[in-house]
């Protein structure tokens, strides 16, 4: 249907423009019928203007106007008027003027969507993700998209500033394992040989490292066929970035300025630089995370040497199986009732605790169900370790290490929803976790895994303990984390074939499997590799972050549900007998 080309947005006109002739297409977004005259909020991405159908200005435009629903696609050509005084919108930008309509041209009807295209609707995201392309007209949706197109925009400008080259990386590669399940793509022409999707560029931009390309970036897809939650999808969009030449610092002194950047001109903030550093060691035995929220203090104690001699058998066994003993403070806390902290108890076994110690502080000292079984000194010792004072509730944990700090730092978080410790607006939370074991061991399998990837170097200092103590060996990697989020992470590389065999063999990885796998990469290394290092943004994580939501389905244009379907387009889905057989596969 002819329509003419629109003159402006809807959301451009203002009071400069009173008097104009102009022509606005866009979206019905309401409709109102007051007394024979109709007003409609005509929408599109850049806003709203209302526009009004009088019978006694043009008959004709207002007859066709009462046709009009919510979502019709239309085009009006008018003149912009002032608003009355008694009718103006504060709200908006264009809520001091209207346009009265000489013409309508409606260029598309349309049915009653599914459920109202407004902010803050109780609609379950079922419904929404059915009709995605729906659920995107909304404005707070629009504003996520155009959040995330902002912040690649400073992305790529920030790191184009710095003489980085955008490569694109292979989208159908080698299957190798780093970690997560590999999606794999049969080949057509290769009988029963596959490729998989990448899980990230890291061995592409290694050897654009050995290829002298000193500074590579690219926001890449990555895809992983693992099981979802809130801040997971199967594909995800990574900021990868590697430079030559570097050691940590190097990555940090590059990062930070770049994360300034994104405060200032998404949120109008300033961050102050350097960003704090934690060891992955502190931050576990004060927070009990290697992600810490920041945002509110409430450390947690480590208070081994203050039950170094105790008799008290739970803290004794932990202190001679190499475990540890750690203690939380929850001021103004000691009223807490019995019902409370059963609950907070049965929160801590649920995790896999075996109890929950807690002692109310008093002015006489502490008041707890395991006093009778700690000495004087003890107790003091504990008021002395905790800061505490009266009115104050002291938790303690005590086990296995690894375990019994991440279920303190489970509570901690806990105790922090409960004392609504975290304020809407609170300062943004920025820092480095450093010094990542290499290795992390696994009960189920009785093997040691990488914490991070098989090609993260270790410290200089450590290599020596590879074979002898592969548990002490602490890694050359970092992760970066706002607010409680691990938003990016990297490390630096291993360079040297030969560091990289004994890597290969600390993880149970035999030299043919290594040669199978990655020998393209250890051939690369014979050839003059670079040290290089890097780092990778979980983009999508980064965008929820700023954009102030809880998931990041709410900033990917077209997501998939927590158990991985396309609701809109119903994917995954069965395909005909003949693509298989052309693919040489067989489905049982």
């Amino acid at each position: 249907m002819k329509f003419n080309q629109r003159t402006h947005t809807c959301g451009e006109l203002r009071e400069s423009d009173i008097g104009k002739k102009v022509v606005l297409n866009g979206w019905v977004d309401t409709r109102r019928d007051l007394g024979g005259v109709i007003f409609i909020d005509l929408r599109d991405r850049y806003g709203i203007t209302q526009v009004v159908f009088e019978p006694s200005y043009n008959g004709e435009a207002h007859e066709l106007g009462k046709e009009l629903r919510s979502e019709f696609v239309i085009s009006i050509e008018g003149t912009v008027r002032k608003r009355p005084a008694d009718t103006d919108n504060d709200k908006i930008p264009t809520g001091h003027i209207d346009v009265m309509v000489d013409k309508l041209v409606i260029l598309n009807a349309s049915e009653t969507p599914p459920f109202p295209l407004e902010d803050d609707i109780d609609v379950h995201e079922d419904i929404k993700l059915k009709y995605r392309y729906l659920d995107l007209r909304r404005s707070a949706m629009q504003k996520n998209m155009l959040l995330r197109h902002k912040m690649a925009q400073i992305t790529r400008n920030y790191f184009d500033e710095h003489s980085f080259v955008e490569v694109e990386t292979p989208v159908l590669m080698k299957s190798t394992p780093e970690g997560a399940r590999d999606f794999l793509v049969p080949s057509r022409m290769h009988k029963g040989k596959f490729y998989a999707l990448p899980q990230s560029p890291q061995t592409y931009k290694q050897l654009l490292m050995v290829s002298g390309y000193d500074r590579y970036f690219q926001i890449t897809k990555c895809f992983r066929d693992e099981d979802l939650r809130a801040d997971r999808q199967l594909e995800f969009t990574q900021i990868d970035v590697e430079m030559s030449f570097v050691d940590v610092d190097d990555i940090f002194t590059m990062i930070e300025p770049l994360m300034k950047r994104y405060f200032k001109e998404v949120l109008n903030y300033d961050i102050q630089l350097p960003v704090k550093r934690l060891t992955y060691d502190e931050a576990m035995e004060k927070y009990g995370s290697d992600k810490p929220d920041l945002r509110f203090d409430l450390q947690m104690v480590t208070l081994n040497e203050a039950f170094k001699d105790s008799e008290f058998r739970v803290f004794k066994d932990s202190i001679a199986n190499n475990g540890i003993i750690t203690g939380l403070l929850a001021e103004g806390c000691g009223d807490f009732t019995r019902n409370q902290l059963d609950v907070l108890t049965d929160y801590v076994k649920k995790l896999g605790a075996g109890g929950l110690i807690w002692m109310r502080v008093k002015e006489d000292g502490l008041e707890a169900p395991i006093a009778k079984f700690l000495s004087d000194d003890e107790k003091q010792s504990i008021i002395d370790n905790m800061n505490a004072k009266p009115g104050d509730l002291v938790f303690i944990l005590s086990g296995p290490k690894s375990k019994t700090l991440s279920i303190m730092g489970s509570l901690r978080l806990e105790m922090a929803r409960r004392l609504d410790l975290v304020k809407e607006d609170a300062d943004p939370a920025l820092l480095w976790v450093t010094d990542f074991p290499l290795f992390e061991w696994d009960e189920e399998t009785q093997r040691f895994y990488a914490m991070h990837h098989p090609f993260t170097s270790p410290r200089i200092e450590d290599i020596d303990k590879m074979e002898t103590a592969p548990g002490e060996v602490k890694a050359r990697a970092y992760d970066l984390v706002l607010n409680g989020h691990e938003i990016a992470g990297g490390s630096i590389r291993i360079h040297d074939a030969k560091l990289q065999q004994q890597m290969f063999k600390a993880l149970g990885i035999s030299d043919e499997e290594a040669k199978e796998k990655f020998g393209f990469l250890m051939n690369a290394f014979k050839y003059g590799a670079p040290p290089h290092g890097g780092i990778a943004f979980g983009f999508d994580r980064l965008v929820m972050i700023f954009a102030g939501e809880h998931s990041i389905r709410e900033v990917i244009a077209f997501p998939k549900t927590t158990s991985g379907i396309s609701l809109m387009d119903e994917s995954p889905s069965l395909v005909g007998d003949h693509q298989l057989k052309e693919l040489h596969v067989k489905v049982r």
